[in-house]
């Protein structure tokens, strides 16, 4: 079990939070990206996430079944014009360092096992965010096309999330793709029912993808899409 974050960590994150939320709700109620918004009911054996590699660590992990309410999954993907790096490397250079594409006063991917500058499966992740919360991930699965984290006890959600590049008709694709459920009731009245978590996280994945572009040098071409499923039965063994 990798060691969290120490105590002089948390404090200079905490730091952050009153700044962070003014920061976060001043962008938000001033964003101009525009976007192409679809949800939808969705069952679960055509939305479920995908299995788990062999020999990935499963210790600490959330699954779906252990989460509250609907599972959410959604889609976040920008198409990117004239990019200076081919998906590959933009990929690499993503997740050689996410917190570089973060957008920090809001949400940041702090490293907590695993060597600076480069991803590998085992790797882990807490995500500070603008609150008393811990966003722990593990990475369980790194290819030319993809990487993909799952989330740990203590984390706010149930699932996982796939980060992805590819290039598709002259334009490199970069998406985020996420499958999970909220850990626990509270989380789940504020992401279902009030909607305020689920509009701050769409905001911090547009956010991100925002910065991808800039990162790769080229331009974004046409909106960005928001894909959501919501499945309303969970298997208890999922």
């Amino acid at each position: 079990m990798a060691q969290r974050l120490s105590l002089s960590r948390r404090l200079a994150t905490a730091a952050r939070w009153p700044l962070g939320v003014g920061l976060t709700s001043w962008r938000y109620m001033w964003r101009t990206t525009p976007m192409h918004r679809h949800e939808t009911r969705a069952s679960w054996e055509a939305h479920a996430p995908p299995p788990l590699p062999s020999g990935a660590e499963r210790s600490e992990v959330q699954w779906p079944s252990d989460g509250v309410g609907p599972l959410f999954h959604r889609l976040y993907r920008a198409r990117i014009r004239d990019s200076d790096m081919g998906p590959d490397e933009l990929l690499t250079r993503v997740s050689s360092d996410p917190d570089a594409v973060s957008p920090t006063e809001f949400a940041s991917f702090q490293k907590v096992e695993g060597d600076s500058g480069r991803m590998r499966v085992g790797d882990e992740f807490v995500v500070r965010m603008p609150g008393p919360w811990d966003g722990p991930v593990r990475v369980v699965d790194v290819t030319q096309t993809w990487f993909r984290l799952v989330t740990l006890e203590g984390h706010l959600e149930a699932g996982q999330i796939r980060f992805g590049a590819e290039r598709s008709d002259g334009l490199v694709d970069f998406s985020i793709e996420s499958w999970a459920r909220s850990a626990d009731r509270l989380c789940d009245v504020l992401y279902d029912r009030l909607r305020m978590a689920k509009e701050v996280q769409l905001h911090m994945w547009i956010s991100f993808l925002e910065r991808v572009v800039e990162l790769s040098g080229g331009r974004r071409e046409g909106c960005v899409d928001v894909l959501t499923r919501r499945v309303e039965q969970v298997p208890d063994d999922a």
